[in-house]
């Protein structure tokens, strides 16, 4: 079987991040101030997907219970892993910041942190409906899917944690550091420095 690559059309821009996010954020406001939670439970979505590199299942089976949100604390339990695997994923602040406020204002009491429509765990297709609709809204290419978050995170944290490979490979859940490395191939500092460093053909 060939090794699958990561191209740069599989992640989100900064830009394209921003735009999102905005969206996202400005539908959230208004929905507060209307009463209305689904835009607010979306908005999470988004920024949790972008903030932790879950996958689809995992976003779907989260529950209130996996997260630890207590002073000091920001992290989650992923307990339905690849593989069935259990392992802990950290997140920032401002997530976390989220997620309490979120808390604070559902009025469901499902036991999942993301519920549909009729309180009940939300799908990994409702999730990938989530997704493109606010992707739709924020003009970003039709190509994408919520998996593509994971990819952005990816590659976001690579670069952000100094091209540390173990690191994200322990975040996203991979087995192998082999199945990671597919960051390390499209994300390369010193590849990037060499190429412009090449003066082929200049007086």
């Amino acid at each position: 079987m060939s090794k699958w690559i990561i191209t740069p059309d599989k992640y989100l821009t900064e830009g394209e991040v921003r735009k999102i996010k905005k969206v996202c954020e400005e539908a959230a406001l208004i929905a507060r101030s209307r009463g209305n939670q689904f835009p607010v439970r979306d908005q999470l979505i988004i920024e949790t997907a972008l903030g932790t590199g879950l996958r689809v299942s995992e976003l779907s089976y989260l529950k209130i219970a996996d997260l630890h949100l207590k002073k000091g604390q920001n992290s989650l339990t992923v307990q339905n892993g690849k593989g069935g695997k259990i392992r802990v994923v950290m997140f920032s602040a401002k997530l976390k910041n989220l997620i309490l406020e979120y808390l604070n204002y559902r009025t469901t009491l499902s036991e999942y942190l993301f519920s549909s429509e009729r309180g009940a765990q939300i799908t990994r297709s409702g999730l990938q409906q989530v997704f493109k609709k606010w992707a739709g809204k924020a003009e970003l290419s039709s190509h994408y899917s919520i998996h593509s978050l994971r990819h952005t995170y990816a590659t976001n944290l690579y670069k952000a944690s100094g091209y540390n490979l173990r690191m994200v490979q322990q975040q996203l859940g991979h087995s192998s550091p082999t199945t990671t490395s597919v960051y390390s191939a499209v994300i390369n500092s010193d590849l990037e420095k060499a190429v412009e460093h090449l003066d082929i053909g200049a007086e």
